[in-house]
């Protein structure tokens, strides 16, 4: 089993309980196991501004799945939530975002798979979750997340 980390968002509908559904998603499939889930929390949107607030957060799990598998589930559950993905369109309006952003220490970027998320350590949105989740934790090349929110924060 393998440590991950996965980033909860979602700015349309009713978001808490699109989150829940989608961690209630992750607790029922064979290979997962959801160990814990941080507090959600309200954050303004990124990039594309002109759009609702967020409601983000984190679930650490515990998986035998691999990387590749993994986000292969995920983006299958953002579909059953509602999720579409417009050609062209990034930052935009979501039922459901679920970013696979940490998977133990491995580090890949390939065939659309990149671990950690490559844009975790600008976002504050998905560092304090995982702070709170694990004051500890570090990346796989050893920065402190603790200390990637201390610099967003400055």
């Amino acid at each position: 089993m393998t440590r991950a980390y996965v980033g909860l968002g979602a700015n349309l509908g009713d978001r808490e309980e699109t989150i829940r559904r989608a961690v209630d998603r992750l607790a029922a499939e064979p290979g997962i196991d959801v160990v814990a889930v941080s507090t959600l929390r309200e954050t303004d949107p990124v990039g594309f501004e002109a759009q609702p607030r967020f409601l983000n957060g984190a679930v650490a799990i515990e998986t035998e799945l691999e990387p590749v598998d993994l986000l292969t589930f995920l983006l299958g559950v953002e579909r059953e939530l509602g999720r579409v993905r417009e050609a062209g369109v990034r930052d935009g309006p979501r039922t459901i975002d679920l970013d696979l952003l940490l998977y133990g220490d491995h580090v890949e970027d390939r065939h659309g798979l990149t671990v950690p998320h490559p844009r975790l350590t600008a976002r504050r949105f998905a560092l304090e979750p995982l702070h709170e989740l694990d004051p500890k934790l570090r990346l796989p090349d050893g920065r402190a997340v603790r200390d990637l929110l201390d610099a967003q924060l400055q």
